[in-house]
């Protein structure tokens, strides 16, 4: 297909009003657009694309996608509904890739695993990766809609938070190896229960055909379950349980430079020596799910090895970071649920030195919120975590069950400044990590100890 508004149009469906024009990239933000791009004028609840087509002609867009034309000196493709013309797009621009397309699914991990077989795969040859986390009805197609002749393999991921939503995207984007991470406590208030999350997060690998390869986490309460659901052949990953890709000889140490993982992968087709920069056990599970994927799109032993060494932290998950007061950093602050905030515990556990913990709310757990953050402080003293900072209304309950040495704080501003302070008298030895939901904007907290305190003092 030609990147032109008259073949888009054909492919949603839609009309176009104006001159025809090559376009070299699709965007629904008109924030990120850059000149010769198709704008898609997106609906939302609290915003309407189509008050932007004036910005879009300014910067200079080869045209835009509208539910209805509008009065702007701009080539416009109009349909009924611009959403879902835009998965009709994708789903016919999908249709001329023919390389191994990876879908990756799961509650936690997905955007590590993403980024570990996207490493691997750019190896064997050119490879279409997701950007960040645009995992949704808009970042799927968008990702789609960026394949050229010249890539030989995709890596899709896809996110939810209400049953059905993966089953939309696998339909749309019809991967040919579909991955589940792992099934967690996330986004509990959509789905109900541990077992409603895990049938959504199913929706991979139940929505692949006989011919494809579901790459299944043998180490998960609900491997079986996921087996029984999918028609495809079966590829299983695993730390503890036996596995098609498995790890043995594992140990993670950690400097000044960061953490470094080394295990020996065994695979069908044998065992290689593998390093990674990050930490966790919870991170080899995402390097085997990764080697799998790869190896079942196929990529070599050698193309594994050196994938997985390339592969650096994704920002604010699990990544080393050196405080202004010698302390050392483990920011994991872009999201947290119960699964992911025990797995960053545990990495902290392991580390000699003082461990303290910064902690703020879970979100989107429902009825399951008080019982979930009261269960993560007793957990966090049971690992020899020394002191615990915490803010947000349910973080609360988990300062009450970790007891002395917990403080909270009625907000990030407040915990930092009193943060600062304390790692000040403290010294080098403290291992620190900040843990939250996006809510909280930990971020912020990770940036003022962070600073270089010269910086902001008048030199």
């Amino acid at each position: 297909m030609k990147r032109t508004l008259a073949e888009f149009a054909r492919a949603c469906g839609g009309r176009l009003s104006g001159a025809d024009a090559a376009y070299t990239d699709v965007v629904s933000d008109s924030r990120t657009l850059a000149p010769q791009q198709l704008f898609i004028a997106l609906r939302g609840p609290r915003f309407d694309g189509h008050d932007f087509l004036a910005a879009a002609l300014a910067l200079g867009a080869a045209g835009a996608l509208v539910d209805a034309e509008r009065p702007v000196k701009l080539p416009q493709i109009i349909v009924p509904d611009t959403q879902a013309a835009l998965e009709r797009a994708a789903r016919a621009w999908r249709a001329h890739f023919r390389g191994p397309l990876v879908g990756v699914a799961g509650s936690n991990g997905k955007t590590t695993a993403k980024e570990m077989t996207a490493a691997i795969l750019g190896e064997a040859g050119s490879c279409l990766a997701t950007r960040g986390n645009l995992n949704n009805h808009i970042g799927v197609p968008l990702t789609l809609l960026r394949l050229t002749p010249a890539h030989r393999f995709a890596v899709v991921e896809m996110g939810a938070n209400r049953s059905g939503e993966v089953a939309a995207l696998v339909a749309i984007a019809r991967p040919t190896i579909g991955m589940i991470t792992n099934a967690g406590a996330e986004h509990l208030e959509g789905f109900g229960s541990l077992d409603a999350v895990a049938r959504a997060e199913g929706e991979m690998v139940a929505g692949l055909t006989a011919a494809a390869t579901a790459v299944i986490n043998a180490d998960d309460e609900f491997a079986g379950l996921w087996r029984a659901l999918t028609p495809a052949r079966v590829v299983s990953f695993g730390v503890r349980e036996p596995a098609d890709f498995s790890a043995t000889e594992l140990h993670t140490a950690v400097g000044s430079a960061g953490f470094r993982t080394h295990f020996r992968l065994t695979a069908p087709a044998g065992s290689a020596a593998i390093q990674l920069a990050v930490g966790g056990a919870h991170n080899v599970a995402n390097a085997l799910a990764a080697a799998a994927a790869a190896a079942s799109a196929g990529a070599s032993l050698e193309h594994i090895a050196a994938g997985l060494a390339a592969v650096r932290a994704v920002p604010g998950r699990l990544q080393f970071k050196q405080g202004a007061s010698g302390a050392w950093l483990i920011d994991d602050s872009y999201n947290a649920n119960p699964s992911s905030v025990r797995a960053a515990i545990e990495v902290l556990g392991s580390l000699a030195g003082r461990r303290w913990l910064v902690l703020g709310d879970m979100a989107e757990l429902g009825e399951f919120a008080e019982s979930a953050h009261s269960e993560i402080g007793e957990f966090a003293r049971a690992h020899g975590v020394e002191r615990l900072y915490a803010t947000g209304a349910l973080a609360a309950r988990a300062v009450d069950s970790f007891g002395a040495g917990a403080h909270w704080f009625a907000d990030p501003a407040a915990l930092t400044a009193a943060l600062s302070a304390e790692l000040g008298r403290a010294g080098p030895q403290v291992r620190l990590l900040i843990k939250g939901s996006r809510m909280n904007r930990l971020e912020r907290v990770v940036d003022a100890l962070t600073a270089d305190p010269s910086a902001t003092d008048g030199h």
